[in-house]
């Protein structure tokens, strides 16, 4: 027997960087080199775009996420390459943001 995919998810126009999935809530979460992080249900629906505040990350430079964890209550947390935590409610809602100068794996 041959594996077939569940669903095809679409929408980044860049390659994708990190992704993370939640099957208690059925997400899966996406960033891309040079694009927004995106929420797909596992069936393939495009959700929400999780759009990182641009004004902290200065005119000239692009958010890049890095890495994302998502929980069971549904907190996203994203990590971007300019050393920026933001953390989205599952409704696209940007809760917190936090800088830090430290290199995160």
């Amino acid at each position: 027997d041959f594996a077939t995919p569940r669903a095809i998810l679409t929408g980044h126009d860049y390659e994708i960087t990190c992704a993370a999935i939640c099957a208690e809530l059925g997400l899966v979460i996406s960033g891309s080199k040079e694009g927004p992080c995106l929420l797909h249900s596992m069936n393939g629906d495009l959700l929400r775009t999780l759009e990182g505040p641009e004004a902290l990350a200065g005119p000239e430079s692009c958010l890049r996420p890095k890495l994302i964890q998502v929980s069971r209550e549904g907190h996203c947390v994203i990590y971007y390459e300019n050393g920026l935590f933001c953390v989205f409610s599952v409704n696209g809602r940007l809760q917190a943001t936090m800088e830090t100068n430290d290199k995160i794996k």
